[in-house]
Protein backbone atom coordinates (compact mmCIF):
# COMPACT_ATOMS: atom_id res chain seq x y z
CA UNK A 1 0.00 0.00 0.00
CA UNK A 2 2.49 2.27 0.42
CA UNK A 3 4.30 2.51 -2.87
CA UNK A 4 0.99 3.06 -4.02
CA UNK A 5 0.92 6.27 -1.95
CA UNK A 6 4.82 6.86 -3.02
CA UNK A 7 4.01 6.41 -6.66
CA UNK A 8 1.08 8.60 -6.41
CA UNK A 9 3.41 11.42 -4.62
CA UNK A 10 5.17 11.51 -7.49
CA UNK A 11 3.29 11.61 -10.46
CA UNK A 12 1.52 14.66 -8.30
CA UNK A 13 5.05 15.83 -7.79
CA UNK A 14 5.95 15.60 -11.81
CA UNK A 15 2.53 17.06 -12.71
CA UNK A 16 2.82 19.83 -11.00
CA UNK A 17 6.49 20.33 -12.22
CA UNK A 18 5.17 20.02 -15.54
CA UNK A 19 2.48 22.52 -15.47
CA UNK A 20 4.69 24.84 -13.79
CA UNK A 21 7.17 24.51 -16.90
CA UNK A 22 4.39 24.97 -18.94
CA UNK A 23 3.31 28.43 -17.20
CA UNK A 24 7.01 29.68 -17.39
CA UNK A 25 6.55 29.08 -21.22
CA UNK A 26 3.63 30.30 -21.91
CA UNK A 27 3.51 33.56 -19.80
CA UNK A 28 5.51 36.10 -20.10
CA UNK A 29 6.57 38.92 -17.67
CA UNK A 30 7.08 41.90 -20.64
CA UNK A 31 7.56 42.19 -24.18
CA UNK A 32 8.80 44.94 -26.27
CA UNK A 33 11.21 45.51 -29.71
CA UNK A 34 14.54 46.14 -29.83
CA UNK A 35 16.45 47.65 -33.07
CA UNK A 36 20.09 47.45 -33.66
CA UNK A 37 22.41 45.69 -35.67
CA UNK A 38 22.45 41.77 -35.25
CA UNK A 39 26.43 41.30 -34.32
CA UNK A 40 26.72 37.70 -33.03
CA UNK A 41 24.47 34.45 -33.41
CA UNK A 42 25.53 30.76 -32.42
CA UNK A 43 23.86 27.57 -31.89
CA UNK A 44 25.26 26.98 -28.64
CA UNK A 45 25.23 24.80 -25.67
CA UNK A 46 26.31 20.53 -24.68
CA UNK A 47 23.03 18.94 -24.25
CA UNK A 48 20.70 21.92 -24.77
CA UNK A 49 21.57 23.94 -28.49
CA UNK A 50 20.23 27.05 -27.92
CA UNK A 51 20.54 30.47 -30.41
CA UNK A 52 21.90 33.05 -28.48
CA UNK A 53 22.88 36.14 -30.15
CA UNK A 54 23.88 39.96 -29.49
CA UNK A 55 21.95 43.01 -30.68
CA UNK A 56 24.51 46.02 -31.07
CA UNK A 57 22.20 48.86 -29.61
CA UNK A 58 23.43 52.41 -30.71
CA UNK A 59 21.42 55.80 -29.57
CA UNK A 60 23.30 58.32 -31.42
CA UNK A 61 27.07 58.07 -33.64
CA UNK A 62 30.03 58.05 -31.51
CA UNK A 63 28.18 57.18 -28.06
CA UNK A 64 28.90 53.54 -26.62
CA UNK A 65 27.49 50.69 -27.92
CA UNK A 66 24.52 48.73 -25.02
CA UNK A 67 24.29 45.15 -25.84
CA UNK A 68 20.89 43.55 -26.27
CA UNK A 69 21.47 39.55 -25.38
CA UNK A 70 18.49 37.34 -26.90
CA UNK A 71 17.73 33.64 -26.69
CA UNK A 72 15.75 32.11 -29.98
CA UNK A 73 13.65 29.07 -29.57
CA UNK A 74 12.07 28.89 -33.19
CA UNK A 75 13.98 27.56 -35.84
CA UNK A 76 12.19 29.15 -38.83
CA UNK A 77 12.94 32.60 -36.34
CA UNK A 78 16.41 31.90 -36.16
CA UNK A 79 17.19 31.21 -39.62
CA UNK A 80 15.93 34.83 -40.14
CA UNK A 81 18.34 36.50 -37.80
CA UNK A 82 21.24 34.20 -38.79
CA UNK A 83 20.45 36.17 -42.43
CA UNK A 84 20.16 39.50 -40.98
CA UNK A 85 23.42 39.06 -39.11
CA UNK A 86 25.41 42.81 -39.99
CA UNK A 87 22.04 44.13 -40.78
CA UNK A 88 19.67 46.73 -38.72
CA UNK A 89 17.05 44.65 -37.58
CA UNK A 90 14.00 45.29 -35.43
CA UNK A 91 13.53 42.16 -33.25
CA UNK A 92 10.24 41.05 -31.35
CA UNK A 93 10.92 39.50 -27.69
CA UNK A 94 9.12 37.90 -24.98
CA UNK A 95 10.67 38.16 -21.40
CA UNK A 96 10.37 35.37 -19.25
CA UNK A 97 10.81 34.71 -15.86
CA UNK A 98 11.47 31.91 -13.55
CA UNK A 99 12.78 29.31 -16.15
CA UNK A 100 15.64 27.31 -13.95
CA UNK A 101 18.95 26.86 -15.54
CA UNK A 102 20.21 27.57 -19.21
CA UNK A 103 18.72 24.45 -20.76
CA UNK A 104 15.57 26.63 -21.92
CA UNK A 105 18.32 29.35 -23.37
CA UNK A 106 21.17 31.89 -21.43
CA UNK A 107 18.78 35.14 -21.53
CA UNK A 108 14.95 35.49 -20.34
CA UNK A 109 14.50 37.36 -23.57
CA UNK A 110 13.09 35.11 -26.10
CA UNK A 111 13.16 36.50 -29.95
CA UNK A 112 9.83 35.63 -31.87
CA UNK A 113 9.92 38.31 -34.36
CA UNK A 114 12.32 39.84 -36.87
CA UNK A 115 11.77 42.98 -39.38
CA UNK A 116 14.32 44.51 -40.87
CA UNK A 117 15.18 48.36 -41.06
CA UNK A 118 15.08 50.11 -44.13
CA UNK A 119 16.48 53.27 -42.13
CA UNK A 120 18.87 54.42 -39.67
CA UNK A 121 17.79 56.97 -37.06
CA UNK A 122 21.28 59.32 -36.82
CA UNK A 123 20.02 61.87 -34.28
CA UNK A 124 16.41 63.40 -33.16
CA UNK A 125 14.21 64.25 -36.42
CA UNK A 126 17.10 62.98 -38.29
CA UNK A 127 16.62 59.99 -40.05
CA UNK A 128 18.95 58.34 -43.01
CA UNK A 129 16.65 56.48 -45.64
CA UNK A 130 19.14 53.38 -47.27
CA UNK A 131 18.30 53.01 -51.20
CA UNK A 132 16.59 49.90 -52.71
CA UNK A 133 18.61 47.53 -54.51
CA UNK A 134 18.14 48.66 -58.00
CA UNK A 135 17.34 46.15 -60.34
CA UNK A 136 20.60 44.83 -63.24
CA UNK A 137 20.07 46.37 -66.59
CA UNK A 138 19.72 43.86 -68.82
CA UNK A 139 22.85 43.11 -71.28
CA UNK A 140 22.02 44.76 -75.16
CA UNK A 141 21.20 42.42 -77.69
CA UNK A 142 24.52 41.89 -79.84
CA UNK A 143 23.99 43.52 -83.65
CA UNK A 144 23.16 41.37 -86.87
CA UNK A 145 25.61 40.26 -88.00
CA UNK A 146 25.92 41.67 -91.94
CA UNK A 147 27.66 40.56 -95.26
CA UNK A 148 29.60 42.78 -96.97
CA UNK A 149 28.71 42.73 -100.93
Amino acid sequence: MWIVRLLASLLVLALLAAGYFWLALKWSYSSGERAGWVQKFSNKGWICKTWEGELALVSLPGSSVEKFYFTVHDDAVAREVSAATGKRVTLHYEEKVGLPGTCFGDTRYFVTKVTAASDIPLGPGVVLETPAPRPSAPAPAPAPATSAP
